[in-house]
């Protein structure tokens, strides 16, 4: 299909769907936020990111592009459905790497890549990296986070795997389960990469329940 593809380490390939655990964290790729397009000095201020956690559907969760109003009630600039966990015993549980949905807290968004390339078994495609997160117990630590969908690097879908998933593929709602990442679907992750175009990137990623 013409696609770069390399190989990557196992723990660098896991975040697919993001949420390792401190001891699981791939140093290398922490170190190195999605492809060197930084949000940071480069994003304009004034707009954030709020993920939104359904208790009763995780998979129904919601993720808004904000803008700050001083003195005022922030503005929704747009809103997606989105996913964070596994839908599993544990995808509620902030604690469980590789499981649950991601802890409450403010994060900074790392960087942003229109095209980035995780790998035959990683993250692929549009892309926001933000930092890692200790969770409520204060020990385990949440790594390798990303706001992303299922594709390819330049964005493409893959092929359908008749009876099976293709995790560069979206399938249907069931694609929203991640293990610890935000999960949003194609069109709603080319919105908002357009939206925050549009009104400047985000610095920082707000989740709460």
């Amino acid at each position: 299909m013409g696609i770069r593809r390399r190989f990557v380490p196992l723990t660098a390939a896991l975040a697919l769907t993001g949420g390792l655990s401190a001891s699981q964290a791939a140093p290398a790729l922490a170190a190195q936020p999605a492809s060197g397009r930084t949000a940071g000095a480069a994003a304009a201020d004034g707009t954030y990111l709020s993920f939104n956690k359904n208790q009763s559907d995780p998979g129904k969760s919601a993720l808004y592009l904000m803008a700050s109003v001083p003195d005022a009630r922030d503005t929704v600039l747009a809103k997606y459905r989105a996913g964070s966990g596994d839908a599993g015993p544990n995808g509620t549980d902030e604690c469980a790497g590789s499981q649950g949905w991601l802890p409450n807290g403010t994060y900074q968004v790392l960087a942003h890549d229109a095209h980035y390339n995780g790998g035959d078994h990683g993250v692929n495609g549009k892309v926001i990296h933000v930092q890692d997160k200790v969770c409520q117990d204060g020990r385990t630590t949440r790594a390798e986070l990303f706001v992303h969908s299922e594709m390819w690097p330049e964005g493409s879908q893959a092929a359908a795997r008749p009876g099976q998933d293709n995790p560069y593929r979206w399938d249907g709602p069931d694609d929203y389960r991640s293990l610890g990442c935000i999960k949003l679907s194609p069109a709603h992750i080319d919105d908002l990469f357009g939206e925050a175009g549009r009104y400047g990137w985000p610095t920082k990623l707000k989740v709460v329940s």
